[in-house]
C-alpha cells in the first residue's frame, strides 16, 4: 500500500490530470478530441453536472484518477453511480491505488444513498480484473452498443 491521499479533484490539478487522462485514453486505444477532454474537465466543476472525480495525490504528484457519474435508472429510486474512467501511472501500479480510488467512490456512493456502483473493463485487461474481483462481483452482463454518429 502506499501513503497516497485520495481527494476530490481541484482546477489546480488540470496539468497533472492531462496525462493521465490522455495514458487513460491510450490504454483504451482511443483518441478523444481536445473540445471533449475540454468539456469532461468542465463538467467536474459544475454543480448541475453528475460528473465526478476524484485523484490519488502523494507528496504534490497525481498518480491516479477516477471519473464517476451517479444517474438515475428504471429497477430503484435512488441513482446508481457509474465507475466510467478508473486510471493509475504506470510507475504507481501494485501500490493499491486503485483500490483506494475504487474506494473512495463507493464511500461517495454511500453518501448520496446510492445503492450501487457498478464498471466496465475490457476483456483482455487481466491485471485491473483481478483487482476487481476482490472489490466487487461480476454482474454477468454482456455489453452491446451500436455506433450512432
Amino acid at each position: 500500500m502506499t501513503d497516497a491521499t485520495i481527494r476530490p479533484i481541484m482546477h489546480d490539478d488540470r496539468d497533472q490530470w492531462l496525462p493521465l487522462w490522455e495514458g487513460y485514453n491510450s490504454f483504451y486505444e482511443r483518441v478523444v478530441p481536445p473540445d471533449v477532454t475540454h468539456a469532461t474537465w468542465q463538467r467536474f466543476f459544475d454543480h448541475y453536472e453528475p460528473v465526478h472525480a476524484h485523484v490519488a495525490e502523494r507528496e504534490g504528484q497525481l498518480l491516479g484518477l477516477v471519473h464517476y457519474i451517479f444517474h438515475r435508472n428504471t429497477s430503484m429510486i435512488a441513482p446508481v453511480c457509474y465507475l466510467q474512467d478508473l486510471f493509475t501511472s504506470p510507475s504507481a501500479r501494485g501500490l493499491g491505488i486503485g483500490r483506494q480510488l475504487i474506494e473512495a467512490v463507493y464511500g461517495e456512493a454511500q453518501k448520496v444513498g446510492s445503492p450501487r456502483v457498478y464498471w466496465l473493463t475490457h476483456e483482455t485487461n487481466s491485471q485491473a480484473m483481478m483487482l476487481y474481483d476482490k472489490v466487487a462481483e461480476r454482474s454477468g452482463f454482456v455489453q452491446y452498443r451500436k455506433q450512432i454518429a
